[in-house]
Parts: structure tokens; sequence; C-alpha cells
């Protein structure tokens, strides 16, 4: 069975709203932060910290795309963005990414999925809901 977490936009949230591109965009330049530690540590960082390429397909173009693993301890990671519908208390729509894991994905996609939920949940100061059900805050509470 497919585990997906959640990536919510709320108040006090660095930002309030994403877009497709937007999250590719924030995943090469993880990727790219990678590459730079490597470069200090004499050693393809990127390559180990980023096992993946990013894949689309024609019909998630604007709503998700996968990222492919490179070798056989990584297969596939769904991230897509969506909109959750307002509540009855007139709350504003809140936008979020959802990140799953296929039901063939492995122990490493798991991990890895969790590394980049976290980064990402920090950098956008949002609450995290994890793969097992436990949720994670960085957005300033008081």
């Amino acid at each position: 069975m497919s585990q997906s977490a959640y990536i919510r936009f709320v108040q006090g949230s660095a930002i309030a709203t994403l877009t497709v591109d937007e999250l590719k965009q924030q995943l090469l330049a993880y990727k790219d932060q990678l590459a730079k530690t490597g470069t200090q540590l004499d050693w393809k960082y990127d390559e180990a910290g980023f096992p993946y390429t990013i894949e689309s397909k024609p019909e998630g173009e604007g709503k998700w795309f996968y990222l492919k693993g490179k070798d056989a301890l990584y297969r596939y990671i769904l991230m897509g963005v969506g909109t959750e519908a307002a509540g009855e208390d007139g709350a504003e729509p809140r936008t979020y990414v959802q990140v799953t894991l296929p039901d063939d994905a492995t122990h490493g996609d798991k991990a890895k999925g969790n590394e980049l939920c976290k980064y990402l949940a920090r950098l956008w100061k949002a609450e995290l809901r994890m793969f097992n059900g436990r949720t994670m805050y960085f957005n300033p509470r008081k």
C-alpha cells in the first residue's frame, strides 16, 4: 500500500503557495547545495545525497512529477502540489505538497523521502505530516 507525506503551508509559513515548477527548482537547488558540499569534501556527494532524476509525464503536467532512482537501492518517489478546499470556519484554501511512495518503493526511497520532506518543510517553515502519520511543526507557533 502506498504511503504519503504532506507539507502544508500554514499561517507563519515562509511562502503561501507553490507551483510544480517551483518545487522542481527547489529540488535542483537542493542538489546543487549537495554538489557544493561534495566539492568541499572532494567526493561526489550530490549523487549519494540525491540519487534521482526528475521525470515528468504528460498526464501529470502542472500537477505532479516523479523522482526516478538511478540505481537498485532507489526506485520512485512521486511529488505533487495541490490545494485543500476552504474549511467551514471560513479559512482560505491552503496549498500543500504531497510526497507519495508507491507500493514498490524501497526503504531507501522512504528514507530519502523523509529527508527531502524535512528539508523542504524546514526551509518553508511549514507543517509536515510524515509517512508514519506523525506531525512535525516547523512554522513559528505561539
